[in-house]
């Protein structure tokens, strides 16, 4: 294997780890923002992108930092103004964990509904009720996979600019 070989072989092994990690927003069994951040280090660390590499990886570092914080704090805070409690969201995650063995892919959305419809349907008694909090839980939901999305995107951006200007 020549050394060119083994560059694009670098360079298509960071590709796949980082279209997996954005495809990891959608199917929840792999890691997204952890493999997109993966590519650019196997990428900095095994290519020939010289001192960029490690500027970008920096970056894309402080990206997925940032990502992971506000991925679980800006949804939470809405969740905390809307009344719903931790232990409905407990609830919802472990129905949700139990589905997504029972049902896979769709399991773990349909537990997660479930879950916490069910826990605040035993809290507030009224099934007219327990609904509008569901609906809040699930706008977090999408709020979280949202700012994944954005975290694992705006790494795939850095790296492919570092692919152009290396």
């Amino acid at each position: 294997m020549t050394l060119d070989d083994a560059q694009a072989a670098v360079t298509i092994l960071a590709g796949v780890m980082i279209l997996a990690g954005l495809a990891g927003v959608v199917v929840p069994v792999l890691p997204a923002v952890p493999l997109c951040w993966g590519g650019v280090l196997v990428w900095a660390l095994f290519g020939d992108a010289g001192a960029l590499r490690w500027g970008i990886l920096a970056v894309a570092t402080l990206v997925a930092l940032v990502g992971a914080v506000v991925k679980y704090a800006w949804p939470g805070r809405n969740l905390k103004r809307s009344g719903v409690p931790n232990r409905s969201l407990l609830a919802g995650g472990l129905l949700g964990l139990v589905g997504f063995f029972v049902v896979p892919l769709v399991g773990l959305v349909i537990g997660f509904v479930l879950g916490i419809y069910l826990a605040e349907l035993a809290r507030l008694g009224n099934a007219s009720l327990a609904w509008p909090s569901t609906v809040q839980a699930l706008k977090a939901a999408g709020l979280s996979m949202l700012v994944e999305l954005g975290s694992g995107l705006i790494i795939a951006g850095l790296w492919g600019a570092g692919l152009l200007l290396a």
